[in-house]
């Protein structure tokens, strides 16, 4: 194989126009975050992507033995400790026993002394339909001032929802989208997980596949997804394979075109991600729900990669600071 493509600042830069849309939308994600529980029908603040908490979980992740020379210095420690949190895509959470087959792993890794090294936000599906930064930054707007004020902001995010169809409509996206509907109603621990966007390895690009092992996807069928999720890891040990892939030429590997599959880079495995059974975090304690998995707060060389992902940047801090304010307000009142 060729040598990595290295990191390169520019990959992140967004334009004056692009810089001015992010403004606007930090501004509709604070008003949406400050009117979440109203949204939701909480007694808390929620996210503003990713609202519904099925459960959280601490693991291990353990390294492979006889990981690649070049990728030893990053993982330099037998096993690393993990906080998980497993979600639902939707900005307004719902009761309902089916849920949108749009799931979250989120990774917090730590290191020996208790440390942040590195926050991976995982989702069960592959790409992003999305590579103009305008065009995301225009309709996660509009969706927002939906939300906000429904009906009057209808027409204005059905229009960007229009704009965004060319881009949907790669093989890639179309291929992913069949999948996905074919395993709809399979368990939330039997899909794959991926980091949709890069990240830098110190130097080196990357993205990042979580596959589980000897999961049967028949699981909970007649339960809610929350119990049947719950049940499992009160019961069962978890494992998954940690998968990475490299970037080496940005024509087979582009870094910010989110909408196809990266080729020619072969997977490596880099260690298991391992829960064992009864390691769930209370679901009653209000510390979880003010739990970050930014990753923009992971140390410099594990941090995203690319335009959309510096736009989650800003995304997560308005978001996380908005939420944490109000749900701290609302923890003093009721304890």
């Amino acid at each position: 194989m060729p040598n990595p493509l290295k990191y390169n600042k520019k990959f992140d830069e967004l334009n004056e126009e692009e810089k001015k849309l992010l403004e606007l939308n930090k501004k509709t994600i604070a008003d949406f975050v400050e009117q979440s529980s109203s949204i939701s029908d909480v007694n808390y603040a929620t996210r503003n992507a990713h609202a519904k908490t099925y459960a959280a979980a601490k693991g291990t992740f353990w390294t492979e033995p006889d990981i690649p020379e070049s990728l030893q210095p990053f993982f330099d420690k037998e096993k690393f400790d993990l906080t998980i949190r497993f979600s639902n895509a939707q900005l307004k959470i719902k009761n309902s026993k089916k849920d949108i087959p749009a799931y979250g792993f989120a990774v917090q890794i730590k290191d020996e002394n208790g440390g942040l090294l590195a926050n991976y936000p995982l989702v069960n599906f592959p790409l992003f339909p999305i590579n103009s930064v305008s065009t995301f930054l225009k309709l996660f707007t509009a969706i927002n001032k939906f939300y906000i004020k429904k009906w009057s902001s209808l027409f204005p995010m059905l229009l960007q929802i229009i704009k965004v169809i060319p881009s949907a409509l790669t093989g890639d996206m179309i291929r992913n989208i069949i999948k996905l509907m074919g395993k709809r109603n399979d368990f939330i621990l039997s899909f794959d997980y991926y980091s949709v966007g890069a990240y830098r390895l110190g130097d080196q690009i990357i993205k990042i596949k979580l596959s589980p092992k000897n999961v049967d996807k028949h699981t909970g069928k007649k339960q809610q997804i929350k119990d049947s999720l719950k049940n499992y890891l009160q019961a069962h040990d978890f494992t998954a394979d940690i998968l990475i892939q490299l970037c080496y030429d940005l024509h087979d590997q582009p870094v910010n075109k989110l909408n196809v599959e990266w080729k020619n880079s072969p997977f490596i495995k880099i260690g298991e991600v391992k829960i064992t059974k009864d390691s769930l975090l209370d679901s009653r304690d209000c510390s979880n729900e003010l739990l970050s998995f930014n990753p923009f707060e992971s140390k410099i060389f594990f941090q995203p990669v690319g335009k959309i992902q510096k736009l989650r940047d800003e995304a997560y801090k308005v978001s996380v600071q908005t939420r944490r304010k109000i749900n701290k307000l609302l923890h003093g009142k009721n304890s």
